[in-house]
C-alpha cells in the first residue's frame, strides 16, 4: 500500500519553507522519525522526520524547491514489493482478448491526444531569450519581488513571468512567446536591469515585435473594460477560471487557487504582510473584487505605525550610498534566519518602549562552589554553567514578579499573564542568532537545566533544532560573558516583556565595612517593556536576582 508523506505544520504563521537538501531517494527503506528533507524557514533550519516507514517509491521535491505546508514530499510503499507482484499477477492473468482490446483502446487514445492539444505553430524549435523590456521614462532597473515560473514550465503568451517593483509601481512582466521554460536567470530579491535576460524559452513560434509593454497595476485599473469583458465579469463571479484571470494579474491563472474564505492576495503580497507583522485578513483591498496589492499592505502598515504615536511618524527611509565609489565592496545575501532576526528586532524596537536597568551580583562564593561541583561531573553536559544558574533564578523571579511573565495585547487593552515558566536561551550560531526554549525551568534543578541548555545549543549549532524548541518562551537570557564586555542593552524579544543580559565577571574592590577586598562581580542588564513594567519594579526584580545568586537560600524561601 502506497502512502503520501506531506509537509507537516511548521508553526504559527509559517506556510512554506525552502528545501536545503533531500535526504532520501527512490528505493530507500526508511523508518519512522528518519529525516526526509532539510528545510529553512524564516525562523530556523530544521530536519523534517518521517511519520511512516517503508520503501520510498517516489521523491516529489528537490533541493532549492519552495514547499508549502500540506504538500506531498515523498510516496512510500509500506508493503514493499506487494504492489509490483500484484501488477505482475494481473498481467499474467490478463486474457488474450483483453490484451487486444486494451491495445486497441491505447491506439485510439494516442490518436485522440494530438487533437486535444493546441496545434503547435509550424517551424523548427528555437531558443528565445526573454529580456526585461522598457519600463518607462528614466526607469533603468527594478527589484524582482516574485518569480512566477520555473524550469520545465510550459508558458503561454502574455502569461506573467516575474513580478517587479520600480520606484513608481508594482508590475507583472508578461511573456512575449509561448513555449517551454529552459532556464530562469533571475531570482527573488535580485535587481534586474532593462535588457537583462529573464528566462530562456524553447518555442516553435516567431517572436512578435515590438516587445510587450509592461503596464503598472494602476494603469490597468484605469483602462475601460469592453462589453465582452463586462460580460465575462458576471460569469466570473461564479468562481470560474476566467474569474481568476480578471481578479489576479494576467498570467497567474496557473497558480494554486486561493483557499476559500482567505483574503484575495498574491503569495508575494502575503509574504510582505507577514514580514511586516500584519494580518492579511485585516487589510482592505483596493483591487478588483477586493484584491489586496503590495501598496495596500504598505498603506495599512504605515497607517498603524502612525496611529501608535509620534515615535512612528515622520521617519523617512534614507537611501544607501553607492559605497563602491569609495573603494572595493562585496555584497552577500542575508540568510533566512538573519532576515527574520532583522525584521523581528526592528518590529520589537519600534513597538516596545525599551528601558534597561543595570546591576552587579557578587558571585565570589558561587564560583567556588560551581567549580568544585564541576570537578566531580562525569560528563561535560553535566557541568553547571552560569547560564543554567541564571535560568533557575529567573524562573523563580517570574513567580515573585508575575508582570515580568506576561505579554501585552494592545488591540484588546489587556495584559496576558502566563502560568508557566519557559526560559529562552540565546545561542550564537554560524547562521545567526537562535533562541531555543527550556520548558518548565521552574520545576527543574540546575543540573537538569544545564543538560537541557547544552543539548538545545548543540542542536541549534548543528541545524537539528525543531520549531517546537523555538517557541513559547516567557523570558530570555542572553549571555555574552564568554566573549567579553562590561555591559550592554539587549532588545526585548517580543511578545515577551523582559530580557536579561549577562556580561563577563571581573574582580573589583568592594568595601566590606572595614576595608576593601577583591570580589568577583557579575554585570547584569535587564531590558524591559515600559508599557507593563515600571522602573521601580525592574530595579526590584534585578536586585532580587542578584540577591538570589549571592544567597541561594533565597530561592528556597521566596522562589
Amino acid at each position: 500500500m502506497s502512502k503520501e508523506f506531506k509537509l507537516p505544520e511548521l508553526g504559527e504563521n509559517i506556510e512554506s519553507a525552502d528545501v536545503i537538501s533531500v535526504l532520501v531517494k527512490s528505493g530507500d527503506k526508511i523508518e519512522k522519525e528518519q529525516g526526509i528533507i532539510e528545510i529553512e524557514t524564516d525562523k530556523a533550519t530544521v530536519e523534517v522526520p518521517s511519520s511512516i516507514e517503508g520503501t520510498v517509491s517516489e521523491v516529489l521535491v528537490k533541493q532549492g524547491d519552495k514547499v508549502k505546508v500540506g504538500q506531498v514530499l515523498i510516496k512510500v510503499d509500506e508493503n514493499g514489493k506487494e504492489e509490483e507482484q500484484k501488477k505482475e499477477t494481473e498481467k499474467i492473468e490478463e486474457k488474450p482478448e483483453e490484451k487486444k482490446e486494451k491495445a486497441k483502446a491505447e491506439k485510439k487514445d494516442e490518436k485522440k491526444k494530438p487533437s486535444q492539444e493546441k496545434p503547435k505553430p509550424k517551424g523548427e524549435k528555437s531558443i528565445v531569450e526573454m529580456k526585461l523590456p522598457e519600463l518607462g521614462e528614466n526607469i533603468e532597473s527594478a527589484s524582482v519581488i516574485a518569480v512566477l515560473v520555473k524550469e520545465g514550465d510550459n508558458i503561454e503568451k502574455d502569461q506573467g513571468v516575474i513580478e517587479i517593483e520600480t520606484d513608481k509601481a508594482t508590475v507583472e512582466v508578461p511573456s512575449n512567446v509561448r513555449g517551454k521554460v529552459l532556464e530562469v536567470l533571475v531570482k527573488e530579491g535580485a535587481k534586474a536591469k532593462v535588457g537583462d535576460t529573464l528566462i530562456k524559452v524553447e518555442t516553435s513560434e516567431e517572436v512578435e515585435e515590438p516587445k510587450p509593454e509592461v503596464k503598472p497595476k494602476e494603469e490597468r485599473k484605469k483602462e475601460e473594460p469592453t462589453k465582452k469583458e463586462e460580460k465575462k465579469k458576471v460569469e466570473e463571479k461564479e468562481g470560474t477560471k476566467e474569474e481568476r484571470k480578471k481578479i489576479q494579474l494576467p498570467g497567474k491563472d496557473d497558480q494554486p487557487p486561493i483557499t476559500k474564505g482567505a483574503a484575495p492576495a498574491a503569495p508575494s503580497v502575503r509574504r510582505l504582510a507577514r514580514e511586516l507583522g500584519a494580518n492579511i485578513n485585516d487589510i482592505p483591498g483596493t483591487g478588483p473584487a477586493g484584491r489586496i496589492s503590495l501598496d495596500d499592505v504598505k498603506a495599512y502598515v504605515k497607517n498603524i505605525n502612525e496611529s501608535v504615536g509620534a515615535a512612528g511618524r515622520g521617519i523617512k527611509k534614507e537611501e544607501l550610498l553607492d559605497f563602491s565609489k569609495f573603494g572595493k565592496i562585496e555584497r552577500k545575501e542575508m540568510t533566512g534566519i538573519r532576515q527574520k532576526t532583522a525584521q523581528h528586532l526592528s518590529y520589537a524596537w519600534m513597538t516596545i518602549p525599551h528601558v534597561t536597568q543595570y546591576d552587579k551580583a557578587d558571585i565570589t562564593e558561587l564560583e567556588k562552589v560551581r567549580k568544585e561541583m564541576n570537578q566531580k561531573a562525569k560528563d561535560n553536559k553535566d557541568k553547571l554553567t552560569m547560564t543554567a544558574i541564571l535560568a533557575k533564578v529567573s524562573a523563580s523571579a517570574l513567580k515573585v514578579f508575575p508582570q515580568f511573565n506576561s505579554s501585552v495585547d494592545m488591540d484588546k487593552n489587556e495584559i496576558i499573564y502566563k502560568k508557566y515558566s519557559h526560559i529562552g536561551i540565546a545561542v550564537d550560531t554560524e547562521n545567526g542568532l537562535i533562541v531555543p526554549v527550556i520548558r518548565n525551568a521552574d520545576i527543574k534543578n540546575m543540573t537538569e537545566l544545564a543538560k537541557d541548555i547544552n543539548n538545545l545549543a548543540e542542536k541549534a549549532r548543528s541545524r537539528k533544532i525543531s520549531l517546537d524548541d523555538l517557541q513559547g518562551a516567557c523570558f530570555t537570557i542572553t549571555n555574552l560573558g564568554g566573549i567579553g564586555g562590561t555591559a550592554f542593552s539587549p532588545i526585548v524579544n517580543s511578545p515577551e516583556v523582559a530580557i536579561l543580559g549577562v556580561s563577563r565577571g571581573s574582580y573589583e574592590p568592594v568595601y566590606n565595612g572595614e576595608e576593601f577586598e577583591p570580589r568577583l562581580m557579575l554585570p547584569l542588564s535587564l531590558s524591559y517593556d515600559h508599557r507593563v513594567i515600571d522602573g521601580a519594579d525592574a530595579a526590584r526584580f534585578l536586585r532580587w536576582v542578584c540577591e538570589a545568586i549571592e544567597n541561594p537560600m533565597k530561592l528556597l524561601v521566596e522562589g
